[in-house]
C-alpha cells in the first residue's frame, strides 16, 4: 500500500510573524480606525447609519431606543462589540463634538464637560434629516457597490454615496497600527463653496481654495491664532493649530472685573475643562497671580461660561497671557490628514481630499443617471406600446376574445400569431398576424385597465410619453455632457448649502504669541516645620514666636528662611532633594502640612531622612558627611548648589549608607560613636576637605560587624553632655585621640 510524503514548507518563524502582524495592521488601518476620503466614515459610523436607515428610523419617524440600533448593527454588521458601536453612535450625536451631527439623539447623550452618555437602554436616536438626504439619498439607484456582511447572509455598501466632503466637514481622530489620523472640522458651506471652485477649475491651487475654505471651523468655536501657518498645513497635509479661548471683559458695580471665558478651544473638551479650573486654582495657590478672587464654572446647555473674579487693579491683558502659557486656553492641535484613499492610508493635502471626492461626486452622479436612464427607457418603450395599442385597440380586444389563454394573445402580439384565434373576418386575422409588440409592451398591454381608453387618458398618456423624451434627451445630456453634469452637481451642492449652511463659529487670525510679566513674589522670613512623620509646612514667624514652647517639642527640624528660598532634605542613600519654598503654602501652626514625599523625589519607602536645612544656609557652610563604615569628609556646600530637583550629594560605596551631615563650621572638634560603644574624639582640623564626589577618608577604625551609629560636632567651650548606659557622659572630657583610630570606651 503507497503513502504520501507530506509536503512540509518550512518557514522562518520571523517572517511568519512578519506577515501576520502587517496583515493584522492593514486589517486595523483599513476596517477599524481610518476613515475612508470618500464618504469620511469609518466602518462603525457606515454601518450604523446604514443599518438605521434599512430599520427605517428616519428623521420624520419616532426615535427608536438606540440598544435596539446596536444590537441590530452587531448582529447584521459589524460583530465587534457592542461598546464600539454604541460610541460610534453617541459621538455621532454629540453637537459639541462634530460640525454637523449625523444622528438625532434623545436622552442623555453625555455633555461638553465629558460626562458620560446614558447607557444604551434609556437613550433613542433617529437620523438627522441631512444623514437621510445627503449621506443616504439615492442606494436603491446601484450608485455604489454593496459587498457580502460578514457571514454573507446580508448586503452592506462599500461606502455611502456621501454628496459633500464628509471627511472635512465632521473631522476625524482615529488610532491604527503605526498611524494615526486627526482632521478638524470645518464649516460645511465653506467647503461647499471650496469644491465648487476646485470644480470649475481644475488648477487651482490649496492657496486659491483657502480663498473659500478660510481654515477649521470647530463645533465649540474658540481661536486659531496662527493663520499664516494653515497655507503649509493644507499643502501638506500636516501641522499644528494654535487654539485660543475666546475670552471677554465684563466690569461690575465698584470696579471690579470679571474675566469671562465664553469659547473653549477644541482641545479641552470633556475632562480638560476641569484640568482648566484647577490649573487656575493652582495659579492662585501658588501665588503666580494675586488678581484671581474667585472663580466659577457657569456653564449651561447654553454655552460656556467659565467666570473668574478679579482684583480692580488688574492687569487684564497680561492676566490673559498668562492663562495663555499656563494652562489649556491655549493649546495645539495636531493635524494630520490621513484617510484610506483607493484602499490604502494615504496623507492627504486639501486639494487632494477635494479631488477624491469631486471624483466620487462624478462617480455616483454618473451611475445614478444611467440608472434613471434605464429606467426611462423602460417606461418610453412601454408608454409607445401602449399608445400603439390605443390605436388598434378594436383589434387587440377582437384577439382577446377569440383567445383560449394569456399565453395565446402575447404570442399574437409579439410575434403575429393567429393559429388557434378566431377572428370575425380575414381582414382582422391578417392585420393581427403583423403586430410586433415587444416582450413588456405585450405585458403592459396585457395590464392595462380599460379606463384607459377614455379620451383624456389617452391624451395624458401621450402627454406623459413627452415628457419622457425630455427626461431621457436630459439624463443623456447630463451623462454625456461634462459641463452639464457638473451644473447639476452644483446645483445640487447650492441646495445642501442653502439649507443646511451655518455660520463659522472659530475665528481665524494670526496673533502674537502671549507674553506675561510674571510678578516678582515679595520676599519675605517664613519658618518651615518637619515632624518626625515627614509632614511639612511653613507658618509666619510671628505664629512661631506665639507657639514657640509646643513647636519645639513636636517638631524635628525647625529653621527659618526666605519665602524664596530652596529646602534641602539629606537622605540615608546619598542624595540631596530640594523643595522650593514658594511651592509651600503658608498656613496656620495648626494646620497638619503635607508628605514631604508630594512636593519632592524623596521616597519614604527606600530613603531616611538626616538632615534638613535651606539652601541658603548650606552653600555658605563648610558640611561634614559621615558614612556608617566610618567614613568622613568636608565638603563645600558651593558644590551642591543645582537647579535639579534631586542630586548626588556624596559618593558612597555599595552597602554604605550616610548616617550624618552637618555645619562644620565653627566646630572645633568631632566625635565619632561605634555600635559597639567605642568613642573617637580628634579635631576637626584633621577632616580632608573633598568634592561631592569623593567617598572620603577613615574616621574611626571598626571591627568586623561593627558600624558607626553618631557623630557629634563640638565647640572647645561649650560642654556637650549625653545619655551613655544610663548615665550622663560629657564628650569633651572623652579621651582625644587621632582620626582612623579605634577609640575608647567610657566606664559605665
Amino acid at each position: 500500500m503507497e503513502t504520501k510524503e507530506e509536503n512540509v514548507i518550512r518557514t522562518d518563524y520571523s517572517e511568519v510573524m512578519q506577515k501576520s502582524y502587517i496583515d493584522y495592521a492593514m486589517s486595523v488601518i483599513v476596517s477599524r480606525a481610518l476613515p475612508d476620503v470618500r464618504d469620511g466614515l469609518k466602518p462603525v459610523q457606515r454601518r450604523t447609519l446604514y443599518d438605521m436607515y434599512e430599520l427605517g428610523i428616519r428623521y420624520d419617524h419616532p426615535y427608536r431606543k438606540c440598544a435596539r440600533i446596536v444590537g441590530d448593527t452587531m448582529g447584521k454588521y459589524h460583530p465587534h462589540g457592542d461598546s464600539s458601536i454604541y460610541e460610534a453612535l453617541v459621538v455621532m450625536a454629540q453637537d459639541f463634538k462634530k460640525g454637523r451631527t449625523l444622528v438625532d439623539g434623545h436622552g442623555n447623550f453625555g455633555s461638553i464637560e465629558g460626562d458620560g452618555a446614558a447607557a444604551m437602554r434609556y437613550t433613542e436616536a433617529r437620523l438627522e434629516k441631512l444623514t437621510q438626504e445627503v449621506f443616504l439619498a439615492d442606494l436603491d439607484k446601484n450608485v455604489v457597490d454593496f459587498m457580502p456582511n460578514f457571514d454573507e447572509t446580508e448586503k452592506e455598501p462599500t461606502v455611502l454615496p456621501v454628496r459633500i466632503p464628509n471627511l472635512l466637514v465632521n473631522g476625524a481622530d482615529g488610532i491604527a497600527v503605526g498611524m494615526a489620523t486627526s482632521i478638524p472640522t470645518h464649516n460645511l458651506g465653506e467647503v461647499i463653496d471650496a469644491v465648487k471652485a476646485y470644480m470649475k477649475n481644475n488648477d487651482i491651487t490649496v492657496k486659491g481654495l483657502l480663498r473659500y475654505l478660510k481654515g477649521p471651523d470647530f463645533p465649540t468655536g474658540g481661536i486659531v491664532v496662527n493663520k499664516d501657518d494653515l497655507l503649509s498645513i493644507y499643502e501638506t497635509g500636516t501641522g499644528k493649530l494654535r487654539l485660543r479661548g475666546k475670552v471677554e471683559v465684563e466690569k461690575q458695580k465698584g470696579g471690579k472685573q470679571l474675566l469671562v471665558v465664553t469659547e473653549i478651544p477644541y482641545t479641552m473638551l470633556g475632562a480638560n475643562i476641569g484640568k482648566f479650573l484647577n490649573d487656575v486654582a493652582a495659579l492662585v495657590e501658588t501665588r503666580k497671580t494675586n488678581d484671581i478672587v474667585d472663580i466659577s464654572n457657569q456653564s449651561s446647555k447654553e454655552g460656556i461660561r467659565i467666570v473668574l473674579e478679579l482684583r480692580k487693579d488688574t492687569d487684564v491683558e497680561n492676566l490673559k497671557n498668562m492663562l495663555y502659557k499656563k494652562t489649556r486656553l491655549e493649546d495645539t492641535f495636531g493635524v494630520n490628514m490621513l484617510a484610506v484613499a483607493d484602499g490604502k492610508p494615504e496623507t492627504l493635502s486639501l486639494k487632494q481630499i477635494i479631488e477624491h471626492h469631486v471624483d466620487f461626486l462624478f462617480d455616483i452622479t454618473t451611475r445614478k443617471y444611467t440608472t434613471l436612464l434605464e429606467k426611462e427607457k423602460e417606461k418610453k418603450e412601454i408608454q409607445e406600446g401602449l399608445i400603439k395599442a390605443c390605436d388598434v385597440i378594436d383589434l387587440i380586444i377582437e384577439i382577446l376574445r377569440g383567445s383560449k389563454s394569456r399565453e395565446q394573445v402575447k404570442k399574437c402580439l409579439v410575434d403575429g400569431v393567429t393559429e388557434g384565434i378566431r377572428f370575425k373576418t380575414k381582414a382582422s386575422e391578417k392585420a393581427a398576424s403583423k403586430l410586433r409588440f415587444s416582450e413588456k409592451q405585450a405585458n403592459a398591454i396585457l395590464e392595462m385597465r380599460l379606463y384607459r381608453l377614455i379620451g383624456l387618458e389617452i391624451e395624458a398618456l401621450q402627454a406623459e410619453y413627452d415628457e419622457t423624451l425630455k427626461r431621457l434627451a436630459e439624463y443623456e445630456d447630463i451623462l454625456n455632457n461634462y459641463d452639464s453634469m457638473s451644473a447639476v452637481i452644483i446645483k445640487d451642492l447650492d441646495k445642501i448649502k442653502r439649507e443646511y449652511g451655518t455660520p463659522r463659529k472659530t475665528l481665524i487670525e494670526n496673533a502674537e504669541e502671549a507674553v506675561y510679566e510674571e510678578k516678582k513674589q515679595e520676599e519675605t522670613e517664613v519658618c518651615f516645620l518637619m515632624d518626625r512623620f515627614g509632614y511639612i509646612k511653613l507658618i509666619d514667624t510671628a505664629a512661631y514666636e506665639r507657639n514657640k514652647e509646643a513647636a519645639d517639642s513636636g517638631y524635628r527640624y525647625i529653621f527659618r528662611c526666605m519665602n524664596t528660598d530652596r529646602i534641602c532634605i539629606f537622605t540615608d542613600d546619598g542624595k540631596m532633594h530640594t523643595v522650593r519654598a514658594e511651592d509651600l503654602k503658608l498656613v496656620r501652626f495648626r494646620d497638619k502640612g503635607i508628605p514631604v514625599d508630594n512636593v519632592s523625589n524623596y521616597d519614604s519607602a527606600k530613603e531616611q531622612i538626616i538632615y534638613v536645612a535651606p539652601l541658603s544656609e548650606v552653600k555658605d557652610r563648610m558640611l561634614l558627611f559621615a558614612s556608617s563604615t566610618g567614613l568622613v569628609k568636608l565638603t563645600s556646600g558651593e558644590e551642591l548648589v543645582s537647579t535639579k530637583r534631586t542630586i548626588a550629594s556624596t559618593k558612597l560605596p555599595e552597602d554604605d549608607r550616610l548616617v550624618f551631615v552637618g555645619a562644620a563650621d565653627g566646630m572645633e572638634q568631632v566625635v565619632l560613636e561605634a555600635s559597639s560603644g567605642a568613642f573617637l574624639r580628634f579635631p576637626t582640623s584633621e577632616l580632608a576637605v573633598m568634592k561631592k564626589n569623593a567617598a572620603g577618608t577613615k574616621g574611626i577604625k571598626l571591627k568586623d560587624g561593627e558600624t558607626l551609629e553618631h557623630v557629634y560636632l563640638l565647640e572647645t567651650r561649650t560642654e556637650c553632655t549625653i545619655e551613655y548606659a544610663g548615665k550622663p557622659l560629657t564628650l569633651n572630657k572623652i579621651k582625644p585621640g587621632k582620626r582612623g583610630g579605634t577609640g575608647v570606651r567610657p566606664r559605665r
